[in-house]
């Protein structure tokens, strides 16, 4: 292996180090309601990300809230002799996919039926680091 493929696999590995994510699948939510909420905490750091989540009254923000704590966590995992206050965490992505839709038909007059989508989504949530001291 050459010097330069070295660098850039130490360089890789520390970028690798830097961020850590969650995975959130199958929410019974719909994607445009998750949407609503991941919206607000996209780019925020996770103290205030957190505070949002904690005092909004959408159903959706109990379970991205939950989603940034294992994301927070699988960083400490990750980092166990880094300081989280001095990492500077923020929210660096957060995506929401749609999932698996369960259908089912609801009877209508005249003999007719109307179909009823229960959508589902994925969500993934991107942990990145400001501080730029770490090796």
């Amino acid at each position: 292996m050459g010097v330069r493929k070295k660098q850039m696999a130490e360089r890789l590995k520390a970028e690798k180090q830097k961020i850590a994510f969650a995975k959130l699948n199958n929410c019974p939510t719909s994607p445009r309601k998750m949407r609503l909420v991941a919206d607000l905490v996209r780019g925020a750091e996770i103290e205030k990300a957190l505070a949002i989540l904690r005092f909004s009254p959408k159903e959706a923000s109990r379970r991205l809230e939950k989603l940034l704590l294992s994301a927070i966590a699988n960083w400490q995992a990750k980092n166990e002799e880094a300081n989280i206050e001095e990492a500077d965490l923020f929210v660096k992505e957060i995506t929401v996919d749609s999932g698996r839709m369960l259908k089912r038909l609801r009877p209508a007059p005249q003999g007719r039926a109307h179909r009823i989508r229960k959508r589902s989504n994925h969500v993934t949530l991107v942990l990145g680091s400001n501080n730029n001291t770490q090796s």
